[in-house]
């Protein structure tokens, strides 16, 4: 038994070795995944570390940065640093479970409609091409008027819907590719399981490019809660960065407290933008051949 326990944990050592090692062996994905290891600390412990008060205070409203307000005060005079602290792990859990649903729906059902092709592939492309093609803002703001997301499960499930069709796509377009390769019609006449192929040989062929649409969903996550908020689908949120931007928006950008207010959120939706591309950029330059350097 402890043997057994011993090997596990040496494993997995071994596979978070391997994984820094990638990730640390380019500049981008480095700076990236820095950047997204901060956003996870303040989404897993900021709220304990800095306590959001929902109280207001309009006597001290837009106040400028200070030693108790690091970024000031907004319109409302509650602290600017706790709510986006607060609103980290929302923003962060959202696109890192929108990111999981999207890449496991968009992969399955791409690798299973270019592996299989015939009907299947018909029936799973007809209802990729309604997905890319139907529109989405008319739906969304019907369903606005119908319910009200309250959880971010459910949340992640919407921008999911509308997500993972493209990469369906991408995906099926690689495995057809790779499925007339020798090293799969070897595999085919010695009579391997369908399921063993795909997990063994075409999985690690296509891997790295399904790392990266998983940042990039969790980018693109981010930017579509914003407007699925501001169409009154989501429940609001005063932590969300997305409505402190849209509140200092509706507030009028006249006001120079305004303004200075507005940076704040925005600035912080910039870096977490950086990072993801960064990361996703990275990883694509170590994992793709045709751009690694000489």
């Amino acid at each position: 038994m402890a043997n057994g326990m011993k090997s596990v944990f040496s494993f997995l050592a071994n596979a978070l070795a391997r994984f820094f090692a990638t990730v640390f062996s380019n500049k981008k994905s480095a700076i990236g995944f820095i950047i997204l290891m901060v956003f996870l600390f303040f989404a897993i412990w900021g709220s304990d570390l800095f306590p959001y008060d929902i109280s207001t205070d309009y006597a001290n409203k837009y106040a400028p940065i200070s030693p108790e307000h690091i970024l000031g005060t907004d319109y409302m005079g509650r602290d600017v640093f706790t709510q986006i602290v607060v609103g980290c792990r929302n923003m962060f859990f959202l696109s890192l479970l929108t990111a999981a649903m999207t890449v496991t729906i968009g992969t399955f059902l791409g690798v299973l409609s270019g592996f299989v092709g015939g009907l299947t592939d018909k029936v799973i492309q007809m209802l990729t091409n309604l997905v890319l093609n139907i529109p989405q803002f008319p739906i969304l703001l019907v369903l606005s008027t119908v319910f009200t997301i309250k959880d971010t499960v459910s949340f992640a499930v919407v921008l999911s819907v509308f997500s993972w069709a493209g990469l369906c796509r991408s995906v099926r377009a690689q495995i057809i590719s790779l499925k007339e390769r020798d090293f799969i019609q070897i595999c085919k006449v010695m009579k391997m399981p369908s399921l063993r192929i795909i997990l063994t040989q075409l999985i690690p062929n296509i891997y790295s490019y399904i790392i990266v649409n998983f940042v990039m969903v969790m980018r693109n996550a981010i930017t579509a809660s914003v407007g699925i908020m501001t169409l009154g689908l989501a429940a609001y949120d005063a932590t969300n960065w997305g409505v402190m931007l849209y509140q200092a928006r509706i507030l009028g950008l006249v006001n120079n407290d305004v303004i200075a207010y507005m940076l704040k959120p925005l600035i912080v939706l910039v870096v977490f933008q950086i990072g993801t591309i960064s990361l996703a950029n990275g990883l694509d330059e170590v994992f793709n051949p045709r751009l690694k350097k000489l």
